[in-house]
């Protein structure tokens, strides 16, 4: 497999495994991976990980990907509603490209009108965000609809990214 996607994290505070994890298994299958934030600095993640980002968010195109990942934890919540981030994942999904997102990062599809009508799955704390924009939330520890790819939490990691690779192998 020869895909190629691009993980947005927070500049400080993204989940560590959400990150590493995902990444490891996905690399395993072939799959290129980038990273991407809001400034090429180093990113802090939650637990001690350091990440240099080879882009910034507003430097992604849906051109040069085959999908994109949103990494959840504290930090996430400061790009909920971003709009450069929110673009991203419309861009993504109006190019038919794999739009995921672990955690808490399924807020960002929510607010970015992306769930509407969709099974979809967060952290139990984001469950009525993504109600109130129209999720069916099921609460499962990964949820595929589509192109778009949800995992419950940091637990699932490896789930999540072995849903990914499936979708971008198809």
């Amino acid at each position: 497999m020869s895909a190629k996607v691009v993980f947005i994290v927070a500049q400080r505070d993204f989940r560590d495994e959400e990150l590493l994890q995902t990444r490891e298994v996905l690399e395993r299958f072939g799959v290129q991976t980038y990273v991407a934030a809001d400034s090429q600095e180093p990113a802090h993640g939650k637990f001690g990980s350091l990440v240099l980002p080879s882009l910034t968010i507003q430097g992604v195109s849906a051109r040069h990907f085959d999908g994109i990942i949103f990494v959840g934890g504290p930090g996430a919540r400061g790009l909920f509603e971003k709009r450069t981030v929110l673009r991203r994942a419309q861009e993504f999904a109006q190019a038919n490209k794999v739009v995921a997102a672990i955690c808490s990062a399924p807020t960002i599809l929510a607010n970015a009108g992306l769930l509407m009508g969709k099974r979809a799955t967060a952290f139990p704390t984001e469950e009525t965000v993504l109600r109130d924009h129209g999720a069916e939330y099921t609460g499962l520890p990964v949820e595929a609809d589509g192109n778009l790819i949800t995992a419950k939490d940091s637990t699932y990691a490896r789930d999540f990214a072995e849903r990914i690779a499936w979708e971008l192998g198809r």
